[in-house]
This record gives structure tokens, C-alpha cells and sequence, in this order.
């Protein structure tokens, strides 16, 4: 018998949960679906929330032929291969057949560069799915060929509607008795991914027989999954686990654990610029100011560890870690950047003011452009203070110095010159 997720995997649109921003009623997606008009596309989002499974309705539902490769498994080879069959089924007007590519971030550059031509002469619609920011995975060649939609994570009650309707709609399970007391552990084992959740009711409810009710409590998925865990673990369920895990440690300056989650990671053949890829986003977002070294150290790390491959970059990755995670800690850039894009939400596009723009022409000086501006360099300390901010957002404070030696140093910097403005 197929698994609990493959026997459910919906067949249209309308039994489909969750991305109703991409396929709900006039959602973008789904009127580019119902036009015919199917661009190639790029679907990124986390594990298990219906990327595979989006894929295949498109082509269902549009009567394509559907072709599929995993690039963890194919290679330059089955790609042409396959472009050669699709190709043998295009006939006149016929519209494109679908080449679904899961994973399509794991195809290196020649990989990619197969699918270039087949994509640009119309030969086949691409769709791949990826879990990583494909602006980084896929060459800017085919990304340019490409629309990327977002998938977002599956909510709570998504995730609840989709265990009802394994209870009431599965061939096997709905003969059950079952009744769910308690979804929390349901919810907390999946951690959003649908496939996931599937997967460990499927394993909860193994024991229930007919005849007899079973209830699904947070204890009992608690024993089921301890004392599975081997056959819940048996695709890699706990990568996205113990990158968290990896990442929280060297946050909370902890090298020991910080160390442990790498070793975990390198020994179940986790990626190595996964994991520095990693590393310069909490050295950005966690060291930030307090540190500025950090990001240069990370991204040196990605460089070398990029050069010299497994098994020698496990020793870079390992002093890599060290350092960040007993680097002092802001988040200062991160908390700035995010007030900002939030301002920039809530007060639209404010007007330039005019002594900050450019006046290359004799219209724009005598428009007031730049009148009153005021040369830093040419001002003691390099400074004079001017309003740089549209008037609307006069005052506003977006970055704030984090709590640590050097952007104490900074705080006292801006103060001397700003005063009352960045007086913290």
C-alpha cells in the first residue's frame, strides 16, 4: 500500500490546502492555470507544503504531458534524455509538456545549462521546486526565464484540516475508529510540513484495529515517535531539526553544542555550503556590529570550504563555528533593516527631499533641487547637521546600537554628533 501522503496527494486545486495567495480564487497562479498561459516557473518554499503536489495538478488540469527528475538523482544525461521525449511529444499547436525538476537547487551550472535551451524554444514548461533562495541556486540565466513563487508555510488550522480529511477520506483509516483528543504533538513533530504530518499519523494510528476506538493523545504520538525514531528519521525528517538546532547554539554562544550539530551535520551528509551558507547568514544577522570580522570570517569560510570539499573543510567549518559562537552578539542590522521595511509598508514611497537630489540640469537647480544641502567634508569632524529623512518620517529611529563594546563606542559616536536625535 502507497504511504498515507502519497495516497492523499490532492489531484486539483479546489481539494488543495494552503497558498491561497498563489491559488486562491484570482490569485495569480491559478488565473495563469486557468488561462492555458503557463509560464516556466520556479516554486521555493520549505518542506511539504505542496510544491510536488502543486506541479502535478498543473499538469492535470491543463492535460500536459508530465515529466519529473530529482536532481539529487539525475544528471546532465536524463535531462536531455527527457527533453528529447518531450520534444517527441510536441506536435503543431500542442501545448508545452511539464518538466517538474524537484530539488532543482542540487543541479550544478552544467546541469542547469542543459535546461536552457529546451525552456527558451518552448520545447517544455519548467517547473522546479526548491527549498533554497533560488536568486542563490539557479543560474541567472534560467532564473531569468523563470517566475519564482513563494510558498509560504502551512498554517495551524490548514494543518488540522489536512488530518480530518486523512481520518475521513483515507480508504484505510476512515474504517477506523480514531478520534483526535489532542493535535499539539501532531503539529510540533510535523513542524508545518504536510508530508511530514502525514507521515507521523500515519505511524500514531498503526496500531488501531477495527472495532475499537483509538485515540490520537500527545503522549501517545510522544511514545510513537520515540520509539520510531529510526523509521521516522529514514529520509533525513530531522534536517531542517538540527540546522535549527546548529544555528540556536552558535546564537547562544555555546562552541560545545554549536560543534556537536556540525558533526551531526557533516555526518549525515549534510551539504557543505549548506552549512556555511548558514554560517554568513547568522554572522550577518546574529554578530552583526558587534562584531563586523564575523561576516568576513563566514564568508572566507564559504570560499575555502568551497575549494577544498569534504573532508578536509570540516576542519574550517569547525574553527568557523568556534569563532562565531563565542563572538560577542547584536542583532541590531537585522532589527534595523526589518523597522525599516515595515516604515516603508505603512508611509508608502515619501518624496526625496529636495536639497538630497541630484541637480544635473539648470531646471532641476531651479526647482530647489540640492539648494541647501549641505557637504559633509566640507563641515569639522566631516559632519553638519541636515535632515536626511523624508519630513513625514522626521525623528523616526530605525537603528538602535545593540549592547555590546563596540557599538557602545558607536552609540557615544552618534550621540556627540547627532545629540537629542540619537540620544539612546
Amino acid at each position: 500500500m502507497p504511504p498515507l501522503a502519497e495516497r492523499l496527494r490532492p489531484t486539483s486545486l479546489d481539494d488543495y490546502v494552503g497558498q491561497q495567495h498563489l491559488v486562491g480564487p484570482s490569485a495569480i497562479l491559478r488565473q495563469s492555470i486557468e488561462s492555458g498561459k503557463l509560464p516556466s516557473m520556479i516554486l521555493w518554499g520549505p518542506p511539504g507544503v505542496g510544491k510536488t503536489t502543486l506541479a502535478s495538478i498543473i499538469s492535470h488540469q491543463l492535460k500536459r504531458p508530465f515529466y519529473t527528475l530529482s536532481a539529487i538523482s539525475s544528471g546532465v544525461k536524463d535531462v536531455r534524455e527527457t527533453i528529447e521525449k518531450a520534444q517527441g511529444q510536441k506536435f503543431f499547436s500542442a501545448a508545452n509538456p511539464v518538466l517538474f525538476i524537484d530539488e532543482i537547487h542540487r543541479f550544478n551550472k552544467s546541469q542547469q545549462d542543459s535546461l536552457l535551451g529546451a525552456v527558451e524554444k518552448g520545447i517544455v514548461t519548467l517547473i522546479g521546486a526548491t527549498t533554497e533562495n533560488p536568486s542563490f541556486e539557479v543560474i541567472s540565466a534560467l532564473l531569468s526565464r523563470c517566475q519564482v513563487y513563494v510558498l509560504k508555510p502551512l498554517e495551524k488550522d490548514e494543518l488540522i484540516h489536512i488530518i480530518n480529511v486523512a481520518l475521513q477520506k483515507d480508504e484505510y483509516l476512515r474504517a477506523l475508529d480514531i478520534e483526535v483528543a489532542e493535535y499539539e504533538a501532531l503539529l510540533m513533530f510535523s513542524g508545518g510540513d504536510a508530508r511530514k504530518l502525514l507521515n507521523v499519523l500515519e505511524l500514531v494510528t498503526n496500531p488501531a484495529k477495527r472495532g475499537e476506538k483509538f485515540t490520537i493523545t500527545n503522549r501517545l504520538v510522544e511514545d510513537a515517535i520515540q520509539t520510531n525514531l529510526a523509521i521516522y528519521d529514514k529520509s533525513g525528517e530531522m534536517h531542517y531539526d538540527i540546522a535549527s538546532a546548529f544555528i540556536k547554539s552558535m546564537r547562544g554562544s555555546d562552541p560545545n553544542a554549536a560543534v556537536y550539530w556540525l558533526a551531526r551535520m557533516i555526518e549525515g551528509g549534510e551539504d557543505v555550503e549548506f552549512i556555511a551558507r548558514c554560517m554568513i547568514i547568522l554572522a550577518a544577522e546574529d554578530i552583526g556590529l558587534a562584531n563586523p570580522n564575523a561576516l568576513l570570517m563566514a564568508n572566507t569560510c564559504w570560499d575555502a570550504c568551497r575549494a577544498v570539499g569534504f573532508p578536509e573543510a570540516r576542519i574550517i567549518l569547525s574553527q568557523c563555528v568556534i569563532y562565531l559562537a563565542t563572538s560577542p552578539k547584536s542583532n541590531s542590522a537585522y532589527l534595523a533593516i526589518a523597522q525599516a521595511q515595515q516604515l516603508v509598508k505603512e508611509t508608502g514611497t515619501l518624496s526625496v527631499p529636495l536639497h538630497l537630489r541630484n541637480a544635473p540640469t539648470k531646471l532641476m537647480k531651479d526647482l530647489n533641487y540640492g539648494k541647501d544641502y549641505r557637504y559633509a567634508h566640507d563641515y569639522e569632524l566631516n559632519f553638519a547637521q541636515q535632515e536626511f529623512l523624508p519630513e513625514a518620517i522626521t525623528g523616526k529611529k530605525i537603528y538602535v546600537p545593540g549592547k555590546n563594546p563596540t557599538e557602545d563606542r558607536l552609540r557615544i559616536w552618534l550621540k556627540e554628533r547627532w545629540k537629542e536625535k540619537y540620544g539612546f
